[in-house]
């Protein structure tokens, strides 16, 4: 399968043990994980600002998801989806990827629920999908 992680999924893959790192384990093991640079680049610039990672730590993190992830083009979108409209990258990306999911604990991705036929879930929701 090809999942998109969102950069707030990441986020709290690298500052915290628990549901979102144990996703990312299991995406990186099982399935194709699907990033671009707009999104990479939006993840250094949160872990560098708002977390004040250092510049060394944030280096390390985006160059381990590089190694793992297939860095694809975003495509463009007619027009604008999100209600907050910075979230239509990671709408954008999954259509370049041919994702089979997004996985986001984004309340303005979540509620649309599913864009063009690839379903928009919290990361609880997709271990539930796949535990069973």
């Amino acid at each position: 399968m090809r999942v998109l992680l969102d950069t707030n999924v990441l986020i709290a893959a690298f500052i915290a043990r628990g549901t979102c790192s144990e996703l990312l384990e299991h995406c990186a093991r099982n399935h194709a994980l699907i990033s671009s640079k707009p999104l990479l680049e939006e993840l250094e610039e949160k872990l560098t600002g708002k977390l004040e990672f250092s510049r060394q730590e944030t280096r390390e993190v985006v160059s381990l998801l590089r190694g793992r992830m297939n860095m694809v083009e975003a495509v463009s979108l007619e027009e604008p989806v999100c209600r907050d409209p910075d979230d239509d990258i990671v709408l954008a990306t999954a259509l370049g990827g041919r994702c089979d999911c997004i996985v986001t604990g984004d309340k303005d991705l979540l509620v649309l629920e599913k864009f063009q036929q690839i379903p928009i879930l919290a990361p609880a929701d997709f271990w539930r999908q796949e535990k069973f």
